[in-house]
């Protein structure tokens, strides 16, 4: 990695709004070192892609005036930084779709501010036309995953469609609920929890190693079942088996999941070892994604999306 770093002309960051302002002064003192030159980032060319109307950085228990602080606009570097603005949805220009024109338009004005805000509640309320609302879990997993007990082999159908869920507790639940009405028994996959180092078994116990939910890393306890759509976390072989990739799962075996790709290269059928995560041992390099839900920062292409809100994430 140090020889590219010190051999690349170009270092394109995309959705570098959601980083840390640490993470870019970090690059910014390794290029400065790695290709013995002071100048910012080492001479190197460095393209920040993203949207400020997004996800700022997420810092644990933090306040918003942390996240602000953590932003990429509050490191120094940025006064370095020139601002070139795109403004053409290529999406809705290409497809010559009106709804979609007007969808990222009432996008673009929730973004900007421009939702009036209800003074009394603090909230803001979105038009008809913009989403349809339902009041349930249950009736937005019908809406989304309509007979799901019988569309689930179709690939196509399952490409399109996805649930959106700010929580891993909504996820969870979300994802309980919707292989529950897939026919099959569940099979359990569970992380490597055991200590290589005896001393250090006092200072981390089994039931604290499980209790751990890792950013990037599937759950401890990982349940699917045949028909699972689950989603790659790391690029295991690009072009196909890309960080995002998603899958559905042909069969369960104790080390190994068969799973057929649903979006890109359709029908490609592979192995993924099933081991889970651990400090000496192959990754587990897949994650139960509620038959589509997606839970990262991503652009959704999807045309059947719905969105999950809690007591915290609730609109009116």
């Amino acid at each position: 990695m140090g020889k590219l770093l010190m051999q690349c002309k170009l270092i394109v960051w995309d959705e570098c709004t959601m980083a840390h302002k640490k993470s870019l002064e970090a690059l910014n003192f390794t290029l400065k070192d790695l290709r013995r030159n002071n100048n910012i980032f080492g001479g190197l060319m460095i393209l920040l892609a993203g949207d400020f109307r997004q996800t700022l950085p997420v810092v644990p228990r933090g306040t918003p005036a942390d996240e602000l602080n953590a932003c990429l606009k509050a490191s120094p570097l940025w006064n370095n930084v020139k601002t070139l603005s795109l403004t053409t949805n290529m999406r809705v220009q290409l497809q010559n779709d009106q709804s979609a024109a007007l969808f990222s338009k009432q996008l673009l004005d929730l973004g900007n501010g421009k939702v009036p805000v209800d003074a009394t509640s603090g909230l803001i309320t979105l038009t008809n036309d913009f989403c349809r609302f339902v009041d349930t879990q249950l009736v937005l997993i019908e809406n989304v995953f309509p007979n799901i007990s019988e569309n689930y082999k179709n690939y196509a159908w399952l490409s399109q469609r996805a649930i959106l869920a700010a929580k891993n507790n909504d996820v969870h639940a979300l994802n309980f609920t919707i292989q529950s009405k897939i026919a099959g028994d569940l099979v359990t996959y569970k992380s490597v929890d055991s200590i290589t180092n005896p001393d250090d078994v006092v200072n981390y116990p089994t039931e604290f190693l499980n209790s751990l939910e890792i950013p990037g890393f599937p759950p401890h306890n990982l349940q699917l079942k045949v028909g699972t759509v689950i989603m790659i976390l790391r690029n295991l072989n690009p072009p196909r088996l890309c960080n995002g990739t998603r899958l559905s799962v042909k069969r369960l075996m104790p080390n190994l999941i068969e799973a057929t790709i649903i979006n890109g290269n359709l029908g490609y059928r592979y192995l993924v070892r099933g081991r889970l995560w651990a400090p000496d041992s192959t990754e587990f390099q897949g994650s139960v994604t509620e038959e589509g839900i997606i839970t990262r920062g991503t652009s959704v292409t999807e045309t059947k999306v719905g969105r999950h809100f809690d007591e915290d994430t609730a609109c009116k």
